[in-house]
């Protein structure tokens, strides 16, 4: 069965998962220091890369694993707001998007699907959270799909009910601002199973597994 996945969501100590802004110049607005510790090229497995084989890398490259489509909210895809401009933006990632597989991006505001050579395709839809889902399901042939962020289109997830594993990356910096996740989630931890490793990086992990439903009352 599809599971609804969240990997390498990286968390400050004092809760914030984004920066306020966006912007072009900015991608992940003010909040650049809760990534100073992910190694990106690992995203698609360990293969070719010389470094050690870590906690971290490992956790890392369970990205890409068993995914057949992505669901992202607009501000991951980029900066814009209102009525898509006619500027022919395409996302952050050029001309190789590293997703490889169809993406939903969250918006108000359709637009014509683009697509790319590597498999990569962006459908714009304006959905709820349980829409958005069965559309990715029925795109992923069967494999999961991942929930790419960021965290306020997450939390819709979350709220309901439609998270099966979360991949969570608590990161040893304060960021006094930004988009937290967890806002408006009291009790979520009694839907889920939480495992918690840290790492030499300063990095911890926690592992979220939602507890089969009909268990918790919920």
């Amino acid at each position: 069965m599809s599971r609804t996945r969240v990997h390498n969501l990286f968390v400050s100590s004092d809760g914030y998962a984004a920066g306020n802004r966006v912007t072009f110049d900015a991608p992940i607005g003010d909040a650049r220091a809760l990534f100073s510790k992910f190694d990106g090229r690992v995203i698609h497995g360990i293969n070719g890369i010389d470094d050690p084989v870590t906690v971290d890398r490992a956790l890392f490259s369970m990205w890409g694993q068993g995914i057949g489509a992505e669901i992202m909210g607009r501000r991951k895809f980029g900066p814009q707001t209102g009525p898509w401009p006619d500027d022919g933006w395409a996302g952050w990632w050029g001309d190789e998007p590293p997703f490889r597989t169809p993406v939903f991006v969250l918006t108000h505001h359709r637009r014509p699907p683009i697509e790319f050579d590597n498999g990569t395709s962006f459908h714009f839809i304006d959905a709820n959270a349980q829409d958005a889902v069965t559309m990715a399901q029925h795109a992923a042939g069967g494999l999961d799909v991942r929930l790419g962020g960021g965290p306020s289109s997450i939390r819709q997830f979350l709220q309901a009910d439609l998270v099966d594993f979360l991949h969570l990356a608590i990161v040893p910096v304060v960021l006094g601002a930004g988009v937290r996740l967890f806002d408006d989630l009291v009790g979520l931890e009694d839907r889920f199973t939480v495992e918690t490793i840290g790492t030499t990086s300063g990095l911890t992990h926690q592992l979220w597994n939602r507890t089969p439903r009909g268990t918790t009352g919920i």
